[in-house]
């Protein structure tokens, strides 16, 4: 079973220096039939004005990815870390017993846009931790590359039964992932249009899977694509 997800049908908040969408409950956008899949808790499309940015604030009991597909974001935080991350770079905080954080647009000219992904971690109480990782476009193209799970060798650790793989392909590439028994995904359109399935699907739009071996995907011009494998 594919449930879509329609990008245009997503919460919305346009602050004017930041442009955001919300794939699940939000703030103070809340819709009882979208508080997330399985252990997904939140995919937010952001677009963050020059210079502009989040203040310092609270987060704990949550693994938070930031995606980033343009632009540039400066991230501080109390537990020390000072970075800047951009396009081809993944960012990992595990808030659990709590931490501070604060994100900033580190362009004076650009905007930046990224998508941020909360996963409910598998306990409460995890000491807090960071990590970031780079994954070129070669890495990504025409394949699922692993960019985050459990125990990965060589993408970032989360605390969660969850797997994250992105891919970048060109115009009419294919691209099949199996399911294994009891297993579900979410599918994240980044950019560009794709076909899964048979169904359609654009930037924004994203799918929640269930009860399905396969799925197959078809790039209907260049498209880059987040698969997310659920317990």
């Amino acid at each position: 079973m594919i449930t879509l997800r329609p990008g245009h049908e997503r919460g919305h908040a346009n602050f004017g220096w930041l442009d955001s969408y919300h794939s699940f409950s939000f703030g103070n956008y809340y819709d009882p039939n979208h508080m997330g899949f399985r252990a997904l808790r939140v995919i937010n499309e952001d677009r963050v004005a020059p210079t502009a940015g989040f203040d310092t604030h609270p987060h704990h009991d949550m693994e938070i990815l930031t995606y980033v597909l343009s632009g540039a974001l400066t991230h501080r935080d109390s537990m020390g870390h000072t970075k800047t991350i951009g396009a081809n770079e993944v960012q990992r905080i595990t808030a659990g017993t709590g931490i501070a954080h604060s994100e900033f647009n580190a362009s004076d000219t650009e905007p930046v846009h990224f998508l941020q992904i909360w996963i409910l971690p598998e306990q409460n109480g995890i000491t807090p931790s960071y990590a970031e990782a780079t994954f070129p476009p070669e890495v990504r193209q025409g394949q699922w590359r692993l960019i985050a799970g459990r125990n990965p060798d060589d993408a970032i650790h989360i605390n969660q039964d969850v797997s994250l793989y992105a891919t970048r392909l060109q115009s009419g590439e294919q691209l099949s992932y199996t399911l294994q028994p009891d297993r579900h995904a979410w599918v994240q359109v980044a950019q560009g249009k794709i076909t899964l399935n048979g169904q359609s699907l654009e930037a924004g739009d994203g799918a929640a899977i269930s009860q399905e071996t396969q799925l197959d995907l078809l790039a209907n011009g260049e498209a880059e694509v987040l698969l997310f494998d659920l317990n």
